[in-house]
């Protein structure tokens, strides 16, 4: 059902991460074969999730994991979570994004850091993932000077428990950030839909992501 709910977003949605199971899961799932296919169809790059545990995880675990959802999946991308915000940890994310892009010539590379990074990021990957969290955080929130020399599909902002009557003032917070790319919903986490997805829909239009 949710995943009907993207493809119908038509060209409002830039891309979709795949979940299987904190990675692609030790074999095919059908049901996530199908979702992606009718992602992809609609449109939607579909971005394997890749978790990077903060620089810990083994570079060859990372790549195995990669390799089987771009052979499964069919996968445009990967979207790079709990990656590291810290100078001295740029050139280990560096090596990754390299080599991810290596292993597909298209593939749309997303950093999940969830807070402003060392700006070198910046350079690393198609786009970052500035802010990730609760609309209590969010409001109140500052963006970093830096990111002001990059445009504003470089960024992206991910926002949960935003009530209704503040998806406005959410929406303009992006625009004065400067975050092309967003995921706004009332509820507590990513997993589902907000129940005014149809209204993001209409008022953003190109650059919602899920």
């Amino acid at each position: 059902m949710e995943w009907g709910e993207l493809t119908r977003a038509g060209s409002a949605v830039h891309w979709a991460v795949l979940n299987v199971a904190n990675g692609p899961g030790a074999r095919p799932d059908p049901h996530c074969l199908e979702a992606a296919g009718r992602l992809r169809a609609a449109g939607v790059k579909v971005l394997g999730q890749l978790d990077l545990r903060w620089a810990r995880r083994p570079f060859g675990e990372l790549i195995t994991d990669a390799h089987r959802f771009l052979e499964w999946y069919k996968a445009d991308g990967f979207y790079l979570d709990r990656c590291p915000t810290e100078r001295s940890l740029l050139q280990e994310v560096r090596r990754t994004t390299t080599t991810l892009g290596a292993l597909s010539d298209d593939a749309h590379i997303v950093l999940g850091h969830g807070t402003h990074p060392y700006p070198g990021y910046a350079e690393a990957a198609d786009q970052l993932v500035t802010f990730a969290g609760p609309w209590t955080e969010y409001r109140w929130s500052q963006v970093a000077e830096w990111t002001a020399d990059y445009p504003a599909e470089k960024f992206c902002h991910l926002v949960h428990g935003i009530p209704r009557m503040h998806l406005t003032e959410a929406m303009r917070i992006a625009r004065w950030q400067g975050a092309a790319s967003v995921f706004f919903t009332d509820r507590r986490s990513w997993e589902a839909l907000p129940g005014y997805w149809d209204e993001i829909v209409s008022r953003i239009g190109q650059g919602v992501s899920e």
